[in-house]
């Protein structure tokens, strides 16, 4: 039977195929990266991003085009992981934005949606690169709005789209001479294929399971965000009761009952979000009185998901334990702190602000500035943390948090500015789309691409200046540093005219492959001397849970009798995946 045009109930599986066939992909996505480091995961962040959408539209039983188009367009905005997510998610919001007028997709309809999607994930990306999913979803669009004219067929229209997509992606290699000579397509746009292929399936009548499992987060060591245990402990708890509900409305919810309940909600409460569509509305609020809140919600409908957490009983048992971990590693690794006062975990950081690290309730009022720093490493977060850092996001290259952890962490932050330090080229995206949804706060990206940039960032932090002056400082000051890494092959592969085998050891700056080796002190020595120069004065050594103390001070005093002119610092960074970050500067 011809189909010329499908229903929101039709889309909603089709999405849902799509996503569940970008999970089912994603650790073959991942080894299209191409670096083969151990930290791969275009295909994890495309697939936490979908997922969080699908979440939202498997919730729906009967959903509307508009109601589908909401979902899919903020749950994708608020899981974005990673450049990756963060385009497809914008590529989802373009779409939506189309789609979300009509009841039924012609071909027409659709191939206005893709464009709008290609125009908002270009102007998201600052300088867009062609040979990427960009690329690729620019191609599809632009066969669409060829033959939505003749191919009315549903079927036929969308095949043909998507051949013109896996054309493109077979031609990424010839834009981009990395992908060419690692051998492989751009993995994001393999991502944004395998979506459109399981929605085709789902669309043509392939069998597919549309249970929605909720997808587990990347392992990572210890908690997925900490900040100064002492300032915790310190503030009071104005509300204790973390609030969160689901309305399932009876009636229009006008915009003036969503600002008179909001407006209620903020008489008893803080930590506000209510997020209404036509069928549902979503509540997050601090409070003592929890049945306040949900009394005054019934009035509008039934309610459902009702999760309250008592956060002072929460915060005291967690810095128990967190207290008890830190004094029994304390007890091991107290021996061998050294001088400097940058010395990773085994010289005590400074306690941070008080206010500024606990709970956007606190009864305080707000500092002027505060920040947050994306690290991993128990020594590197002990370094940002005696740099005056607020709140600490773990994650990195194996975990890049989402615009929705970028969320949270900022209602963490007491200050009326906010600094985010993101510290990998991967997260500055994630970080400006969140700062992008926050109303009641300044919120100032630094793009630092590297953890030794955020540490200069806040070096070069001055507390009388404007929010504006540190921002113009810091940013120019990261400018200057110069960051080496040192970790290990996962494959095979050729980059930068250097011809890599699995388990060898590579150096990579700032701008590729600098070193590559079957020894690892070789490596090390090999990609800093590359990075220092006759304007080099202090080289900054931060060695990884896997090398131990007297390794480092090996490779530092070895760094030291070859380069004289310079001065060399060695700290803990107890961080994965990486033996050695080292900055120059």
């Amino acid at each position: 039977m011809e189909i010329t045009t499908i229903n929101a109930e039709s889309l909603a599986k089709a999405f849902l195929a799509g996503a569940k066939n970008l999970e089912a992909k994603k650790e073959w996505i991942n080894e299209l990266n191409v670096f083969p480091v151990p930290d791969g995961d275009t295909g994890t962040n495309m697939s936490m991003t979908v997922m969080s959408a699908a979440k939202e539209v498997a919730a729906m039983s009967h959903p509307d085009m508009k109601t589908l188009a909401k979902a899919i367009s903020s749950g994708s905005l608020r899981g974005a992981r990673g450049n990756s997510g963060v385009i497809l998610s914008q590529l989802f919001r373009g779409f939506t934005k189309v789609i979300a007028e009509y009841d039924d997709l012609d071909a027409q309809i659709l191939a206005d949606a893709f464009q709008k999607g290609v125009e908002t994930a270009y102007k998201a990306v600052m300088k867009p690169k062609e040979g990427t999913i960009l690329t690729v979803a620019k191609g599809m669009a632009s066969r669409a709005a060829e033959i939505c004219e003749e191919k009315t067929e549903f079927l036929s229209f969308l095949s043909d789209v998507i051949r013109e997509g896996d054309r493109v992606l077979a031609k990424t290699p010839e834009m981009l001479p990395v992908l060419k000579q690692a051998g492989v397509v751009d993995s994001g746009g393999q991502g944004l294929m395998q979506v459109m292929k399981g929605a085709y399936d789902a669309l043509s009548g392939k069998e597919v399971d549309y249970t929605f499992v909720e997808p587990s987060e990347p392992a990572a060591e210890g908690d997925r965000s900490s900040y100064n245990l002492d300032a915790q402990a310190a503030q009071e708890i104005k509300f204790a009761y973390c609030t969160q509900f689901l309305i399932m409305l009876d009636r229009i919810f006008t915009e003036k009952m969503e600002d008179e309940f909001k407006g209620f909600l903020e008489s008893i409460g803080d930590s506000i979000v209510v997020v209404a569509d036509d069928e549902i509305v979503k509540v997050h609020v601090h409070t003592n009185d929890p049945g306040l809140a949900m009394q005054r919600a019934l009035t509008y409908g039934s309610l459902t998901t009702i999760i309250i957490e008592n956060m002072k009983l929460e915060r005291d048992e967690k810095i128990s334990a967190l207290k008890e971990k830190e004094m029994q590693e304390g007890m091991l690794l107290g021996a061998g702190a050294g001088a400097a006062g940058l010395d990773g975990a085994k010289e005590p950081a400074a306690p941070a602000d008080a206010a500024a690290t606990a709970d956007a309730a606190a009864e305080e009022p707000p500092k002027e500035m505060g920040f947050i720093a994306v690290s991993i490493g128990e020594g590197l977060n002990e370094i940002f943390r005696g740099l005056g850092v607020d709140y600490i996001i773990e994650g990195g290259q194996t975990m890049n948090p989402s615009t929705e952890d970028m969320l949270n962490a900022i209602a963490k932050v007491n200050a009326k500015t906010v600094f985010i330090l993101p510290n990998n080229k991967n997260i500055i995206l994630a970080a400006n789309q969140a700062a992008s949804l926050v109303e009641d706060k300044q919120i100032i990206v630094i793009p630092t691409k590297t953890i030794p940039q955020g540490i200069t960032a806040l070096i070069s932090f001055i507390p009388d200046s404007s929010p504006s002056e540190n921002e113009e400082r810091m940013t120019e000051e990261i400018g200057i540093v110069k960051t080496g890494q040192v970790t290990y092959a996962v494959r095979d592969t050729v980059i930068d005219d250097k011809e890599i085998r699995q388990d060898d050891y590579m150096g990579i700056g700032d701008h590729g492959i600098l070193s590559v080796g079957r020894e690892l002190a070789a490596t090390v020595y090999d990609m800093t001397s590359q990075l220092i120069d006759e304007d080099s004065a202090i080289v900054s050594i931060y060695f990884g849970e896997d090398v131990t103390e007297e390794e480092a001070n090996a490779v530092g005093s070895r760094i030291e009798e070859d380069h004289p002119e310079v001065e060399v610092e060695i700290h803990y960074g107890g961080q994965p995946i990486y033996y050695y970050v080292i900055s120059v500067e």
